[in-house]
């Protein structure tokens, strides 16, 4: 093989700037920037050549050289677009961890809108005329709806553990039962939180079963504070036991002890109602004897991402003034959301009825049912591409709720003929539309799909069945 020849090959950069693509690159974005690309692509090139052995084909050197305006395009077109865009979930699961969770409604994102988009009153008390705080503004609204004295937020419910944890139990001894030392998202565990925060975990019973006696035996005067996990995102069953929030209350006040709850999904309804599995809520572990309760607010709650924490005044005023607080604080964009989120909470039907999650979560099949008729109506004429069907499917929560729940759904399954249905599936994340695959057939379940997204999921759909 003659690398020198192949080296030739390559244009020069000064040549390459004026090729018409390039050009169209330069007028579209930045000249410098395209020009540092061009120099690294051409040098990745060079590198690629003579670096080769003999597993390397000439014909392989030779595309990679004739392919290197489209590496240059795609590389600028990769930095210079947006790279978090919206996508289309019709994989069914409301709560998509990879695709941001809960969703926010049209009416909160239009709040926000005019609060970011200019100044707001975030830390600043108008009335007074000074500085404010910046949990005031939920503050009220939260302490009415779940019972607590005081309220605050953090960036995320695993800071939240770790600043009550930190306020509350430094140095300090924590009872944990073993059947609740839950791992999280992104393999966070509770055991490595608490040691971050500065407490000693001491465990207690087994991870099927733990006594109330297992408790006060754990008790000692290095004892600062009984902590519950709600395992919301897994469940053990059979041969098990656990002690309720109410027992371990009467537990904590006889040794003068505070008793903690990190209930996860920060449910504020009986979701029981509407023919889920019981969860337990944040005003019921408040009403039997919590003294702190904290959880998401990206989750069942339907918010931003957050973890809010909710209780004692005398708990919650010592940890604002916690130094973690401020690297751990929400922003204006938080704050303007839970605010709104919370004030739907006061009538329950109307939480239902405008929070996203509660909405798709309690939809009528019927509505699914006209959704998955009209997307089957708008991508019909390619039967000869697919074989198309309206099919029962099962929904789930998703993000750690409710594990076992499966909501009955509708979705249209497709199988095409002439592609496999995993290139199928492919193509269509091009066009940004994520979907599941089940018994070799594309799933689009109709319960994660949002009405207006229809249009754009049919011709999504042609499109990928149409073109490479």
């Amino acid at each position: 093989m003659d690398k020198n020849a192949f080296l030739r090959k390559i244009p020069k950069v000064d040549l390459l700037i004026e090729y018409e693509e390039i050009k169209e690159l330069i007028n579209n974005s930045d000249r410098e920037l395209v020009v540092d690309i061009i120099r690294e692509k051409t040098e990745e090139l060079r590198n690629f050549i003579l670096t080769s052995d003999s597993s390397i084909s000439e014909d392989e050197i030779s595309q990679k050289i004739d392919n290197l305006i489209d590496d240059i395009s795609m590389k600028v077109g990769k930095i210079t677009q947006l790279n978090v865009r919206k996508v289309i979930n019709a994989t069914g699961t409301i709560l998509h961890t990879n695709l941001g969770r809960a969703v926010i409604s049209e009416k909160i994102a239009n709040r926000l809108k005019e609060i970011v988009t200019g100044y707001s009153n975030l830390e600043y008390d108008i009335e007074a005329g000074e500085r404010g705080e910046r949990y005031s503004h939920f503050e009220d609204i939260v302490c009415r709806i779940t019972g607590a004295e005081a309220a605050m937020a953090v960036n995320n419910n695993a800071a939240a553990v770790m600043l009550i944890l930190s306020t509350m139990a430094k140095d300090k001894e924590v009872i944990v039962s073993r059947g609740e030392l839950v791992e999280i998202g992104g393999s966070f565990r509770v055991p490595d939180v608490m040691s971050q925060s500065g407490s000693k975990l001491v465990e207690i019973g087994t991870t099927n079963k733990t006594h109330l006696r297992d408790y006060e035996n754990a008790i000692n005067e290095e004892t600062n504070a009984i902590l519950k996990v709600h395992t919301s995102n897994y469940k053990i069953v059979g041969f098990t036991e656990d002690v309720s929030i109410k027992e371990l209350s009467e537990l904590s006040k006889k040794h003068n002890i505070p008793l903690i709850e990190d209930i996860g999904s920060g449910v504020l309804i009986d979701l029981s109602k509407y023919g889920l599995s019981y969860e337990p809520t944040v005003q019921e572990s408040i009403k039997n004897g919590a003294d702190v309760v904290c959880f998401s607010g990206d989750k069942l709650l339907g918010g931003p991402q957050a973890g809010i924490i909710v209780g004692k005044k005398e708990y919650i005023s010592k940890m604002k003034k916690n130094p973690l607080t401020r690297a751990m604080r929400i922003d204006k964009f938080t704050a303007t959301a839970l605010e709104a989120v919370f004030h739907e909470y006061i009538n329950e039907e109307n939480a239902i009825k405008n929070i996203p999650v509660l909405k798709m979560i309690t939809e009528d099949i019927s509505e699914l049912e006209a959704h998955a008729g009209y997307l089957y109506y708008k991508i019909k004429d390619i039967h000869e591409l697919a074989e198309i069907n309206i099919e029962d499917c099962f929904s789930q929560i998703g993000g750690g709720s409710l594990p076992l729940e499966r909501i009955k759904s509708r979705c249209v399954s497709i199988k095409p003929k002439n592609i496999t249905t995993a290139l199928f599936e492919k193509r269509l994340r091009n066009f940004d539309v994520v979907i599941r695959i089940s018994d070799d057939k594309a799933i689009l379940d109709m319960r994660t799909v949002k009405k207006s997204e229809l249009d754009i999921l049919a011709n999504s759909i042609v499109g990928a069945l149409l073109f490479a």
